[in-house]
């Protein structure tokens, strides 16, 4: 399967919305996701240990553990990101993948091939971030 929306393989009715082949598709397509994402954080925890800690100069200490402390807050986003993965993959097993959280109607294909982790339909969430807006104003 590739990587994008075969919207001929996955808009076909062929046993309703999120048929076997669609769950398939989010299914590869969340699991090549992690795998890139486990791939990065392997090259990053190598980076950091050949990293040259005994860096004389103190800028270039001050520069190189700014770095690392980047580089380890966009690890940790990561692995939050991994277990959202993971909660979609769980989310395909029980046959809820696909569906809103909050009214139980089923998130656009394309929403959800922009966003695989969604769960919530493009209108749910748009409610909660126009609540967040006015809670947050307040």
């Amino acid at each position: 399967m590739s990587s994008t929306l075969d919207t001929d393989t996955l808009f076909q009715d062929d046993g309703g919305f999120m048929n076997e082949r669609q769950r398939e598709y989010f299914r590869k397509k969340l699991l090549d996701w992690k795998n890139d994402i486990l791939k990065e954080a392997r090259e990053t925890l190598e980076g950091l240990a050949n990293d040259n800690a005994n860096l004389s100069d103190i800028a270039d200490r001050a520069s190189s553990e700014t770095d690392r402390a980047i580089e380890l807050r966009a690890r940790d986003r990561q692995r939050k990101l991994i277990a959202k993965i993971d909660a979609a993959l769980e989310r395909i097993e029980d046959g809820s993948y696909g569906y809103c959280e909050e009214t139980g109607e089923p998130i656009s294909l394309k929403r959800l091939d922009a966003r695989p982790i969604a769960t919530l339909s493009l209108e749910a969430q748009e409610r909660h971030e126009r609540r967040e807006r006015v809670y947050r104003d307040e």
